[in-house]
């Protein structure tokens, strides 16, 4: 599975353990940010949820830190409140529980129970910013911590800095049919679908930010907080909205004199 992210190099492995008890977030031990960070992180995509089978050796019930988990695999509605730190370049490269290498540049988070894969959003309690990630990792084992999200979340999430932030969780699915990124339920009905305008497509973020960037220039202000880049199936689309209704799709394009035109690097 194939995640968002801002880099497609592959970290090397490392002779470490891949099983670490104590992910501490910032700084702890000898983690922290990459020496080298990519430029715009904060467009990194969101993770699109994806309807995928259950990693079976990753949602045993399980013993770290002197206490007991259980995953809960079963597919009902989750939500929480707590703190979120961040792992770093020390894990970079390591094998997660689902057994994919971190990518501290990707869209993902570590939980201790929620199933492997999943998809939750993660809102920062203090600026309201949300993100949404894939659960591919377990941890971290702090009685006082919920969830251990990538660098990239962390850094879309206004607290790389302060290393750790109160934040909500809320597990989300994908949606059929439609332009909606996730839902809050399982079961979602097609009317209440947000709509999107779509106004790029491309193979390279590169691209989709080339045309972000001219759109945010050329486009009147109150339209900033609905552009956006998500990666879909691989392809990087530039997409306006959500809107509520078809017809405040229609009225979009007209003011921006676009089409829902999908174009191709």
């Amino acid at each position: 599975m194939k995640t968002a992210s801002a880099t497609s190099q592959s970290a090397k492995p490392t002779n470490k353990p891949t099983v670490a008890n104590n992910k501490g977030g910032a700084y702890f031990q000898k983690d922290g940010p990459a020496d080298h960070i990519p430029v715009n992180l904060n467009l990194v995509p969101d993770a699109v949820p994806q309807t995928e089978p259950l990693i079976k050796s990753a949602n045993l019930p399980y013993s770290a830190m002197g206490m007991n988990f259980r995953p809960d695999t079963s597919d009902k509605p989750f939500k929480a409140t707590g703190v979120a730190s961040w792992y770093g370049k020390q894990f970079q490269g390591r094998k997660t529980t689902s057994g994919e290498r971190y990518d501290m540049f990707a869209m993902t988070a570590a939980h201790p129970t929620l199933p492997i894969p999943s998809y939750v959003r993660v809102t920062n309690a203090s600026n309201g910013k949300s993100v949404i990630v894939r659960i591919n990792d377990r941890g971290p084992f702090h009685r006082n911590r919920a969830m251990d999200l990538s660098y990239a979340a962390a850094y879309k999430l206004g607290f790389v800095k302060q290393g750790s932030a109160r934040v909500s969780i809320e597990r989300v699915w994908p949606v059929a049919g439609g332009e909606a990124i996730a839902s809050n339920s399982p079961e979602v009905r097609q009317e209440d679908n947000p709509r999107y305008l779509q106004l790029g497509s491309f193979n390279k973020l590169a691209n989709a930010e080339a045309l972000l960037k001219k759109m945010l220039d050329e486009m009147d202000d109150h339209y900033d907080a609905k552009l956006g880049i998500v990666n879909q199936q691989g392809n990087y689309k530039v997409r306006l909205g959500p809107f509520p209704t078809d017809a405040a799709v229609r009225s979009a394009a007209e003011s921006l004199k676009v089409g829902n035109v999908v174009m191709k690097d």
